[in-house]
């Protein structure tokens, strides 16, 4: 099995949405030790939409996943796990919640 370094949980959001979002990704942080990442409102990376990342340590998926899932209240999180393979990380490993989105893979193709 390939080695699990961390996990990315992507908030994503709209202007509508953003204090959601916001409060969502501050809770998160208050009550789990992960790293919570800028609200950027716009797409950054492979996103297509504005989003939040929450990056944490891979023994805590078993807490941060239904927590997520339980509290996102209809907003979309695109979780991925870090192996250092960011293709299959974001494609073949990844774990939606809510309606997928497309993401822009060419940043990952040489």
């Amino acid at each position: 099995m390939q080695r699990i370094k961390g996990y990315h949980a992507h908030i994503y959001f709209d202007a509508t949405t953003l204090d959601q979002a916001r409060k969502l990704c501050e809770d998160a942080a208050t009550i789990f030790p992960l790293r919570m990442g800028r609200m950027h409102e716009r797409p950054v990376g492979p996103h297509p939409d504005w989003s939040c990342q929450l990056a944490f340590d891979p023994e805590y998926i078993g807490l941060a996943l239904p927590w997520l899932a339980l509290n996102r209240n209809g907003l979309v999180v695109f979780l991925h796990p870090d192996t250092g393979d960011d293709l299959k990380d974001h494609t073949e490993h990844a774990i939606w919640m809510g309606a997928m989105r497309t993401l822009d893979l060419s940043i990952f193709q040489a």
